[in-house]
């Protein structure tokens, strides 16, 4: 078991950015094909308050953590892959911006499963762990349904290449090879911590949390008890992830969201594979002098 800083990444426009520890990067293809990086030392949610390095709530942190580096890593590579300037979001566009997706989210995976299975229990006669089997159901099938409607738009489409060159380089970091493209190649799109294997994780995990407090009438009640467990549900799975990733007997927890990568990822080119290695080489501090 390697004690070696964890790589992680996310997939944006015509681009990847790469994290490892407090350094990011993010390399993206221009119009005119060149490449542009942009690198950050950032302080961690963790390092300012030590109590989020604990179990459960450095999960809580990560997950906040994630959702902001993302949201501004989409819009400083929109920046750069548009033939026009665009400008950075600032600190409170950008807290709306996630604060706004996120609202959507929960929206849609949480709450909407807990109203209509407020008019289907209205039919049914049956216990509540049958009640909130059925509610985890549908938030499963409504997140599918989702992936499966996004990822046939063309731009998506893209994206999730670059997904895909994300996890085939650091597939090739973590195997100790040098990062070059022909390297990277043989590698597969699928990593069991990608950020789609969490998300189902998550919802998995929500079944069993919501499930110790039964079935409340009032809807209110239900709704209001899942949003409480919804930080405790995110840090409770970041240490399942965690767990996945260091020892083999738990690497069935991440089989299912291996699976589902299969619509959230594509084969790369080998151009896109070059941009994904560009920004890992950035963190990991090797040198930039392979294909670009």
């Amino acid at each position: 078991m390697s004690a070696a800083p964890v790589v992680g990444g996310q997939a944006v426009i015509e681009g990847v950015m790469m994290r490892r520890q407090n350094r990011i990067a993010i390399a993206v293809r221009k119009p005119d094909q060149q490449l542009s990086l942009y690198e950050e030392t950032i302080t961690t949610i963790s390092e300012k308050y030590p109590l989020f390095k604990l179990p459960l709530l450095r999960g809580m942190a990560a997950f906040i953590e994630s959702l902001l580096l993302g949201t501004r890593a989409l819009t400083l590579s929109a920046a750069q892959a548009a033939v026009e300037e665009e400008e950075e979001l600032t600190g409170w566009q950008l807290t709306l911006t996630v604060g706004t997706a996120l609202l959507i989210a929960v929206g849609l995976f949480f709450l909407l499963p807990t109203v209509v299975m407020r008019f289907v229990s209205g039919f049914i006669t049956a216990p509540p762990l049958l009640l909130n089997l059925l509610e985890g159901l549908l938030r499963l099938t409504i997140f599918l349904v989702y992936l499966l409607l996004v990822s046939r738009l063309p731009d998506i489409q893209r994206v999730f290449q670059y997904h895909g060159a994300e996890h085939k380089a650091v597939a090739c970091f973590e195997a100790g090879e040098e990062l070059t493209v022909a390297n990277a190649r043989k590698y597969s799109p699928l990593h069991p911590r990608c950020g789609t294997s969490f998300l189902l994780l998550v919802m998995t995990v929500s079944i069993v949390f919501f499930s110790l407090f039964g079935w409340p009438d009032s809807i209110v009640r239900r709704l209001t008890i899942r949003l409480a467990l919804l930080p405790l549900v995110a840090g409770f799975s970041y240490e399942l992830i965690r767990l996945a990733g260091r020892y083999r007997f738990f690497c069935y927890l991440t089989a299912p969201g291996l699976w589902l990568q299969r619509l959230t990822t594509r084969e790369p080119d080998d151009q896109q594979l070059a941009v994904a290695l560009h920004a890992l080489r950035a963190v990991v501090g090797a040198a930039n002098e392979h294909e670009v």
